[in-house]
This record gives structure tokens, sequence and C-alpha cells, in this order.
């Protein structure tokens, strides 16, 4: 059956759209229609912004333990409906479901626990000199937020600018709304005041650009496409608010001569292909000793497919499809586009998929060997792996660095100090070494056209906050 929703969350009421219309949401490991929502107007996305910035001076004047509180208790809510969450996601996004569960839905979790807990510890204000330096809170804030990793940039944007006091509208993706749906009922379950969260469904270049042209708006968080990015970024300079924006990528994995060569090809491809290569900050770019390369795509090939790819409920599956008709075709364009310009085929390939109705696209791994090659300096955003070969660690930082992007990466060495020694020389806003793992209280942001501003931790919360010095008469 068919999931209908059919209200929009504004101002503490479910209504309907103004403009009638709907949207169907689709399953991309069959192809179905799994749920439609309310395709938003304008009008819609302005009644939210009023109901917004009417809730605002006395959600702004609440202390940050009562911010807190609420927080607390829709991480509670968030929590019951666990299971509901990923069950969304895996049906919207396509990625399987245990990994939806601990992924997709479990570092959620996390930050809205988190969240609640830096709003009580916070230094809200301090004394210098003799001023009194005041955070308080930008305002409202418009949402738009992507398909790939819906519930958590909704909530990198959600939580923060509550724990700060703004109130928010909210623009999920249509093509993964259910989860914000969800979200809403559980915030509406939790008793926030009528209007400090509000969510709008419908097209980006209709709901989305009120959010981001309205001057009722004080600033605007998006992420999506670089393309998308610049044209939010653009509206918003109209009303000089602020901008936030965490964009794409084209991360490059480095290898360097003394690392190990088997663990370095293995952690790429797990980062790679998590969600189906659907990750802005993935490591899609190999870059590896000359000498090397044979052996590297060798061993990225056999780590590749070892992965199973199918629908996300299916047991075993490990690779999801991608999430829609289009998002395939585009993968497959610029596989054949690679191919054509002279990359070599390690596995993989557009004939690879498995049979069905869904949008699946093999893991795939291509060999080039010019670093401007389309599919060396574009972001796919597929299950596809580019491998290009450098001539030691300064021919490395330069292919690394040639990009018009810097979201991510990493650098495997035979030591931490000569990886450290090269990851401070990488233009981009993350770098793991040697396989570190993820850290969700460090800030997460693009240098470059990967975007402007950070995510988590205390770096995420001070997004969404002003500063004021209020001098005062010396003692």
């Amino acid at each position: 059956m068919t999931l209908v929703r059919d209200k929009l969350f504004i101002d503490g009421r479910w209504v309907a759209a103004q403009g009638g219309g709907f949207i169907d949401v689709i399953d991309p490991s069959d192809a179905s229609v799994y749920a439609r929502i309310p395709e938003g107007v304008p009008a819609d996305a302005e009644a939210a912004i009023a109901a917004a910035r009417g809730a605002f001076d006395s959600w702004s004047r609440t202390s940050p333990a009562e911010r807190a509180q609420y927080l607390e208790r829709i991480a509670a809510g968030f929590q019951a409906r666990s299971d509901e969450l990923a069950d969304a996601i895996a049906h919207e996004v396509g990625m399987p479901l245990k990994m939806a569960s601990r992924i997709q839905v479990g570092g959620p979790l996390w930050s809205w626990q988190h969240y609640a807990k830096l709003a009580r510890e916070f230094e809200w204000e301090a004394r210098v000199g003799n001023s009194l330096v005041v955070r308080e809170p930008v305002g409202v804030v418009g949402a738009i937020t992507p398909w790939n990793f819906p519930l958590n940039q909704i909530t990198l944007k959600v939580a923060p600018a509550l724990a700060a006091g703004c109130t928010v509208v909210l623009k999920p993706s249509e093509v993964a709304p259910i989860n914000a749906f969800i979200l809403a009922e559980i915030i509406e379950a939790a008793g926030l005041p009528a209007g400090v969260f509000n969510l709008v469904t419908g097209y980006g270049p209709v709901v989305g650009e009120v959010l981001a042209s309205d001057p009722r708006v004080d600033m605007v968080s998006f992420t999506g496409s670089t393309h998308a990015g610049r044209r939010v970024a653009e509206l918003a300079a109209a009303t000089v608010k602020k901008v936030a924006l965490e964009l794409g990528g084209k991360s490059a994995a480095i290898v360097l001569d003394d690392a190990d060569l088997a663990a370095a090809v293995k952690g790429t491809v797990s980062n790679c292909l998590l969600n189906s290569g659907q990750t802005c900050s993935a490591h899609t770019r190999m870059i590896v000793p000359r000498a090397k390369v044979d052996e590297a795509a060798t061993l990225a090939a056999a780590a590749a497919s070892s992965f199973k790819v199918g629908p996300a409920l299916a047991e075993g599956s490990r690779l999801g499809p991608l999430v829609s008709q289009a998002q395939r075709d585009r993968v497959v364009g610029y596989i054949r586009r690679g191919l054509d310009e002279g990359a070599r085929l390690a596995c993989g390939g557009v004939d690879a998929a498995p049979a069905g109705a869904g949008f699946f696209v093999a893991p795939t791994v291509l060999v080039v060997e010019d670093p401007k090659a389309t599919v060396a300096q574009e972001e796919i955003f597929g299950p596809v792996l580019v491998i290009v070969p450098h001539d030691g660690d300064e021919d490395a930082i330069l292919l690394a660095n040639d990009s018009i992007y810097g979201l991510a990466g990493s650098v495997w060495a035979g030591t931490d100090e000569h990886a450290l020694a090269v990851a401070r020389r990488i233009r981009t806003g993350q770098v793991d070494v040697n396989g570190a793992p993820w850290n969700p209280l460090a800030p997460f942001g693009g240098y470059r056209q990967s975007g402007l501003g950070r995510e988590n931790g205390v770096y995420g919360l001070e997004e969404f906050l002003e500063y004021k010095a209020i001098q005062l008469r010396p003692r």
C-alpha cells in the first residue's frame, strides 16, 4: 500500500498544502510508489516563515536549560520510533536496512542527545575586558536538506538551531521526505511551542527558493549539490542573510609508497561505496604510487566485487540501489564517458548490475592515467572508484589539491607521522589518517566549492549564533 502524507506542519498544526498537488516518492529497490506527499507552493513556505517569525521572540528568550529539555524529549521520541525511521529510509534511499538503522538513524539519535547536552554546557556569555560578549540566536532559519542522508542532515541543522534559540522552517528533499514527517510528529509530541518548527515539502525551485530569498529568514542552511548551492547563495545575497552550504566533493585517498597497500585499498573501497557511493564526502579518487597501480586495481576490484548488491530489505544486501532512475542514468553516463576517454575497467561497469526493476549499478573501479579525466575531476555520486597514479609525495599532494572541491580525504602511510605531515598540506575540511574513525564531535564542512561553514559538535551550534558585545562601565 502507498503511504500517504497529506498535510504540512505549520504553526503547530497539520494543514493541507495550498496548491493541492502531490509528489510520488519512489522506492528505488523496485521502482514502486512507496509514498505520496504534499507539493508545497510558495504560499505554504510564506505561511511557515510567518509562523517561525512570530514564534522567534518568545522562543529565543527561553533558557538554554529549557531548550535542552525539549531536545531531550525529542531524542526520547526519536529513539522510540527508530525502527520506523530506519524502515522509511531503507524504502526512500535504498540503503540496506541494517545499515540504515545503524548509520541513518543511530547517528542522528546521538546528535539529538548531544545537542541537548551541549545546550546546557555551552558558554553563552563571557566577560572580555569591560564588555559582556553574548551569544544569541541568528533568528529564523530556513533548512534545505538532501536525500542521501536525509535524517542526519535534517538533524545537524534542526537540533543545533533549536538549541541555539532559533526557529526553523524545514524543506526536506522530496525524494526522501517520510523520515521528516515522522520527525515532525515526534517534535509535535514533545510539545515544542507552535511555530518553532515547521515542515513544508515540495520542490527546491518552488519552496526552497522562497526560504533562500525571503527577507524574514535570517539564515539559510543548505546541503546538496554545488550547482544548487550556488543558486541558494545567489538568492540569499539579496538580503545579506547568513548562509551555510555543505556541497559536493571529489575527495582523494592518498596512498603513499610506504603504506600498507591492502589495508589502504580495503578502507578506501569501503568508504567510497558507503550508501552506494551517494555520499558527498566519499573517497572516490585513490591516488597510488605509479608502480603499484596494477596491484591496487586488482585489490580494489576484489574488494568492490565482494559487496552484495540487492534490494534494501533483502537479507544480506550490502550495496543497495541508487536513489532514482535519473541518478542511475547519471552514474552510468559517467562510467561510459570514463571508458570513452580511455579509462581501464577493473571491475563492474554498465552491464554488471543485477537484473530487476530497481535502480542498481554494480560497484565499479576505473583506472585512469590522466588526472584531468572527467571521472577523476567531477563528482559522480555513485559506486565508482577512480584510481590515479602518482610519482611521490609531492605529486600526490598536487593531485589531491587539483580539484574545485575540498570536503574530505585520507592519507595512508607507513607511519601516522608520515601521513600527518601530508594530511596537513591537503586543502580539505577533513582528512583521515591511516583509516582513523569518524568523529561526530569534529567540525565537518569544506574548502572551496565544497561549501561554507561547519556542522557537528559545538562547531555546528556556533553556526546558528551571533555575537553581541555589550560595553559595560569599568568597575
